[in-house]
Order: structure tokens, then sequence, then C-alpha cells
């Protein structure tokens, strides 16, 4: 801990969340400080599947870059999340800074734990919708089951619900797991 914090402590959740150590399983989410266990097993591997394929087809088509957990993504002064796997575009490059993503990703893929499954489905859900992250995708790797939601005019359209599959329509980019 730096002297500097002893002589300024934290005055808003942000700053706490900014100043605890680096590797805390912890998300800032609605003002909130939600600490999580690590990842599952099957969790990991889900990622494993998904985040070489998209990340292979983005740099192959030189669209943006693709990153994966645990990088913090500044949605507002409100929420810092830690999306599985998320896509950046060309266009939104600036927003990436050396501390993390301060901004809305274009695409956010999460994989639920029985811990996070909650949040990831509606809190969290809520402030990708409102922060403008233009596609966001829900797996579940107890079944394989994954959702699909497009954001139209501000608001969130389900347009996928499957097994096994995701369909990017931002990306137009499909992978069979």
């Amino acid at each position: 801990m730096s002297t500097e914090s002893i002589i300024h402590p934290p005055r808003t959740m942000m700053e706490v969340f900014n100043s605890l150590p680096e590797g805390t399983f912890v998300q800032l989410i609605e003002n909130n400080l939600i600490m999580s266990p690590a990842p599952l097993t099957r969790h990991q591997v889900m990622i494993k599947e998904i985040y070489p394929e998209l990340s292979m087809y983005i740099e192959k088509n030189r669209l943006g870059i693709a990153l994966v957990a645990p990088v913090d993504v500044y949605l507002d002064k409100k929420n810092a999340f830690q999306p599985d796997i998320f896509f950046i575009s060309n266009e939104r490059m600036h927003l990436i800074k050396e501390d993390g993503l301060h901004g809305a990703p274009d695409l956010i893929i999460e994989i639920l734990s029985p811990s996070t499954a909650k949040y990831d489905l509606q809190d969290k859900k809520d402030v990708y919708e409102r922060s403008g992250v233009t596609e966001y995708w829900i797996v579940d790797p107890a079944d394989n089951a994954t959702t699909g939601y497009y954001l139209v005019q501000d608001e969130y359209h389900e347009f996928f619900k499957g097994k096994g599959r995701i369909e990017s329509k931002l990306l137009d980019w499909q992978l069979n797991f």
C-alpha cells in the first residue's frame, strides 16, 4: 500500500476497486464489490474452446483484437467488469489503456459459473446494454446452451438460442463446439 493511499483514503467504490492488489478476483457491479472464487475447470475449458477460434478469425480479417479475462473493462463510474472474452474493433482501439479498456467492447462472451451466473444473466447484461455493447453472448458450459443478444436502438434483442453454437451477427462468424 502506498503512503498516498494512507494520506488520501479512497472516497468512491471505484477508488477502492482500483486500490485492490493486481489479480484480485473482484468486479465492481452497480457500485458493489463482488468477489468470486476462481472459475471452475469446465468454465476455463469453454474459454479455451472459444477464444482461440475467435481471436484467429479477428486477426486473420484484421478486425481489431479479442482479449480474455482478466482484463478490467471500465464501463462507467460504478461498473468495472472482467468479461470472459471480448472484442474491440479497430475503430475503438483508442479505448485500450494500460490499466484496461475504458468504454464498451463491441462484443462480449460470458461463460456462466454457478457463483456468477446471476450477475451475467441480469446485472451485467443490463449494464452492457446501457453501455452500448453491440453483441452479448451467454454460454452455459453445463449443457453448451448459448444465447445471443444484439443491441437495436439501445435495447437488447435475443437473436439466437441454441446449443454448442455461436453465430455472431457483428463479426459474421460462426463456431460449433
